[in-house]
């Protein structure tokens, strides 16, 4: 029986700083902050409806660098003029009326820089007021697709500014699948390739003023909740931080996270499967261990 208090001691003491001290050291470690569930209530509210038909023939204030890919407009540059022009290459519109919040795209419309907290972001206005930009919002919600994947998601919000090792994905796209010479067992294409990522990336630096990082695994090197503040609203977690308010709805957020564990913690699933199994194992043999201990002491003192 002292065996057992023993153990229900340790036992004890192990939770607490588990799931009282730790948590509590974090707290006064790193501030709290609260998110708005993608709401963005900093925003002015929009006031006006906006007309999808006018927003089409208002669009061209943003084909001027941006492609709608669904739509069969190309970009006027590729990705390696638009980084030299831009510093970063301007996403395509298709899915933006999918995945970004409407009030955000309305407002950020009208000042991009104000909107996104930050004062290097390159982007000029492209309404001259709010009934245009409400158009234009209009309109991008109407060609978007009833259907985002996460890796879409990703690919729209993130995957300009950040790489994916594990995913193979860079900065201007997936890795190709490429073949030496077989003479030389020298790959120039993918050299090629190697080198205008390279150069996307020094210029993607120079306009932030760092390179932003790989996120293979920032799925499991940050909280949940981290995460979701974080990108809801940079400046809230990392004051000066260059990256800028993307403005995303709770819904895409949610498909860009889900493309995280898919690439960062694919054993997720597996692993939550098992847990409990092995759970039970440690219960099981720690009874067993406690009847055989019982057994070899009995009648002993």
């Amino acid at each position: 029986m002292k065996d057992l208090k023993i153990l229900g001691v340790v036992v004890f003491f192990t939770l607490l700083v588990y799931w009282g001290v730790e948590p509590f050291a974090h707290s006064q470690m790193h501030k709290h902050v609260e998110g708005h569930d993608f709401k963005y209530p900093d925003l002015k509210e929009v006031k006006v409806k906006g007309d999808a038909a006018a927003g089409k023939q208002k669009i061209a204030a943003c084909t001027a660098c941006h492609g709608i890919k669904s739509q069969g407009i190309k970009p006027p540059m590729d990705k390696m003029a638009a980084s030299a022009a831009y510093g970063v290459t301007p996403p395509d519109l298709s899915n933006v009326g999918a995945l970004f919040d409407q009030k955000f795209l309305v407002n950020f419309m009208q000042n991009p820089a104000k909107v996104t907290k930050t004062k290097h972001f390159a982007m000029p206005p492209s309404a001259s007021s709010e009934q245009d930009a409400a158009d234009i919002a209009a309109y991008l919600k109407s060609i978007a697709p009833k259907e985002v994947s996460p890796k879409e998601a990703f690919e729209t919000a993130c995957g300009r500014c950040h790489a994916m090792r594990y995913a193979k994905w860079t900065q201007i796209g997936t890795i190709p699948k490429t073949k030496p010479n077989i003479k030389t067992g020298q790959d120039l294409d993918l050299m090629k390739f190697k080198e205008n990522v390279a150069k996307y990336q020094n210029k993607l630096a120079d306009y932030l003023g760092k390179l932003p990082p790989d996120l293979s695994i920032i799925i499991r090197a940050r909280s949940k909740h981290y995460l979701e503040t974080f990108v809801e609203d940079p400046q809230s977690q990392l004051p000066g931080t260059a990256m800028p308010r993307v403005g995303l709805t709770k819904e895409g957020y949610e498909k860009v996270v889900k493309y995280l564990e898919e690439v960062g913690d694919s054993s997720k699933p597996e692993r939550e499967k098992v847990g409990p199994w092995v759970i039970g194992y440690f219960v099981i043999f720690t009874l067993l261990a406690y009847g055989w201990y019982k057994s070899q002491w009995k009648g002993l003192k």
